[in-house]
């Protein structure tokens, strides 16, 4: 792990020279930034310390026309190295960064009096007097002032000594420390993208600062936000122009190969493995005053409802609107930085990379001000229906939690109404959705008799769709509304609420009739579904022959839903079949779907995956074309109702 130092100051203030006498490095890589001798861009560093280990510095511009390039160093940093020129003093740009460092929650840092050689002793020590009132109403409050000449050299070398003490603190303390900034899910790598470049013969690169884990070579990365969901393969690592197998967190360089890779990777992209880093345009957020220096000890009044803001998180900068009228904007109370929060919700013009937790700072566009200091509490928000659960109560207790902890997921389940991923277990509902949700699976079964297990989940679907909004489905086109319903009924049949035989449902206590199945025909019908469950199933009479299943019973599965029937004497098991129907239309939703490429992607042969494409084609949920199947006019719906059984 390396520790991400990041300058600060006005401009002209030596920042520049002060790391090239630490370092030996120029960090102005532009030509026009060394003609003109300025930092324009964001410019890189590292040093060489002599237990073998190294810092990273991120210089960035002092100019008050580029805060957008100093937030871009400024957002991905561990630590804060605070330059003033000693004939200067502190300056607009040194009070403007201070405030961003504040709002981004930067609270180790180090500043420097630079060019003491220029004035008398007596100058050097009202400067750094000055400073050290400066930081006493930031974040960075006690934090050493030094005072040091990078021509002469004079006092390099307590500010190495000083540089290795923030390290080993930054380094001892764990992410989250009260005051800390949770910038990401340990053990998880991320790396917001601050450079983009082309080599020849090499490929794409590009740098920024790695969090969370170690990326090694070979690596898939996930590409966000992107529209198409793309990853890169990491080709090569290089860390301080070397080459290496993996590497740990702190300044990266990545040669990365991917499908319009070039194209679609740039400044303020994120590449992670972490699932909690999502694409997001809509942002529920904490917000708090910034410190405002220029005003010493007097506030600022917080955006108002609908202004137009540009958010700087990580290396992006996006452009939107604040939210927070109605249930957007509640008090949430002190903050861990000591100071009143509230909540509201950014509206951007594009998506963002986003992941709890994460700091950020608000300006006004124009004129350029800082507006707020804030942070990520859900980047995925209540919409719709949903919204009616934003109470003051539920918003502060998951802005009070700590990201990714169990109170925090309690804390979003109870906000949500129930939470998914859409791919691992069914959705989890919060108490009073899933009392709803019992109460109501019970009142569909309640003086009808038996009830196709099938419509009673269905019915209560719906119910849960009106109380959390939309429910959306997997990959494969199954109902995630019913699967977290299905979920629901088993525990029901277990206490004696319900009954099942076979695939209907009645009310626990209601004698079985005559015509339901017995239990050894119930059992017989189990195993023909299971017998059906496989992507190649065996022909149905075969399978029913052996299952010991009548005919009768192979109607009532056709009947209840249980499997789905095609053809005379082809069937699946209903979720069999979802799961092949679903992957139809998800291939042919990315490109021409031809039987040989659904055969190779199901294991099976042209038999199955013809019968499955053309009941989708009569349904209208696929259209054959001459390239292959694509989507047809009801694919928005999803697969909807099971097929009709085959006469």
């Amino acid at each position: 792990m390396t520790v991400v130092v990041g300058t600060a100051g006005h401009i002209d203030h030596g920042k520049t020279t002060l790391l090239r006498a630490l370092t030996g490095i120029n960090a102005d890589r532009l030509p026009e930034e060394r003609a003109r001798g300025m930092t324009i861009d964001v410019g890189y560093a590292h040093m060489a310390l002599d237990d073998g280990t190294e810092l990273d510095f991120v210089d960035v511009p002092g100019h008050d026309r580029l805060v957008g390039n100093m937030l871009v160093g400024a957002g991905e940093i561990d630590a804060a190295l605070l330059v003033v020129a000693a004939d200067d003093g502190p300056r607009a740009q040194t009070l403007e960064h201070l405030e961003l460092l504040d709002a981004l929650g930067i609270d180790v840092g180090l500043a420097v009096v630079t060019k003491i050689d220029a004035v008398a002793a007596e100058r050097v020590g009202d400067v750094a007097a000055e400073v050290a009132a400066l930081l006493a109403g930031t974040t960075l409050a006690g934090a050493p002032v030094l005072e040091a000449s990078a021509t002469s050299g004079a006092g390099l070398d307590p500010i190495r000594a000083a540089l290795i003490r923030m390290r080993d603190h930054v380094t001892a303390r764990p992410a989250t420390a009260a005051g800390a900034p949770a910038r990401f899910s340990p053990g998880l790598a991320r790396l917001a993208i601050d450079r983009v470049f082309s080599i020849r013969g090499r490929g794409t690169v590009v740098t920024g600062t790695l969090r969370g884990g170690t990326i090694e070579r070979g690596a898939l990365l996930r590409v966000v936000p992107d529209p198409a969901g793309r990853s890169v393969r990491v080709r090569e690592v290089q860390v301080h122009g070397r080459t290496v197998e993996s590497a740990g967190p702190g300044r990266v360089a990545l040669n990365v190969a991917g499908s319009d890779a070039a194209a679609i990777l740039e400044r303020g992209i994120v590449l992670t493995v972490d699932p909690a880093v999502v694409a997001t345009d809509r942002v529920l957020v904490a917000l708090r005053p910034p410190t405002v220096l220029r005003k010493r000890g007097h506030g600022r009044e917080q955006p108002a409802d609908r202004s137009p803001i540009a958010i700087h998180l990580g290396t992006a900068r996006m452009d939107g609107r604040l939210g927070r009228g109605g249930r957007d904007g509640y008090e949430l109370g002190i903050g861990a930085s000591g100071v009143a929060e509230s909540s509201a919700i950014l509206r951007l013009d594009r998506p963002i990379a986003a992941a709890p937790g994460d700091r950020f700072v608000l300006r006004r566009p124009s004129p350029s001000e800082t507006l707020a200091a804030g942070r990520v509490v859900d980047p995925i928000p209540p919409r719709g229906l949903a919204r009616r659960r934003a109470t003051p109560e539920r918003i502060s207790a998951l802005a009070a939690a700590v990201p990714g902890s169990g109170a925090w997921l309690a804390a979003r389940l109870e906000l949500h109404g129930w939470v998914v991923d859409g791919t691992g277990p069914p959705p989890a509902l919060a108490a009073d959705v899933g009392a709803a949700i019992d109460a109501r699976l019970v009142e569909l079964a309640t003086g009808r008799g038996a009830v196709p297990a099938a419509e009673l989940i269905a019915g209560a679907a719906s119910s849960l769709r009106r109380l959390v909004g939309r429910t959306g489905t997997t990959a494969s086109g199954q109902s995630l509304a019913e699967r977290a319903v299905a979920a629901r009924l088993e525990p029901l049949i277990s206490d004696d609420r319900l009954a099942r035989h076979g695939g209907v449902v009645r009310l626990a206590g209601i004698p079985t009739g005559p015509a339901e199945s017995s239990p050894a025909e119930s059992a017989a019908m189990d195993r023909l579904v299971a017998a059906l469950a496989t992507a190649s199933p065996p022909a149905l009479a075969d399978a029913a022959r052996a299952a010991g299943c009548s005919v009768a019973a192979v109607r009532e599965l056709e009947r209840t839903n249980r499997i789905v029937r095609l053809e005379a004497d082809l069937a699946w098991a209903a979720e069999t079949w979802h799961d092949l129907a679903g992957r139809a239309l998800a291939m042919a939703a990315t490109a021409p779907l031809s039987p040989a490429a659904f055969r190779d992607a199901t294991g099976t042969s042209r038999k199955y995956v013809m019968a499955i494409l053309e009941d989708l084609d009569r349904r209208a949920v696929l259209r054959r074309t001459p390239a292959g199947h694509v989507p047809g006019p009801r694919a928005a719906g999803g697969l909807g109702a099971l097929p009709e059984p085959s006469s």
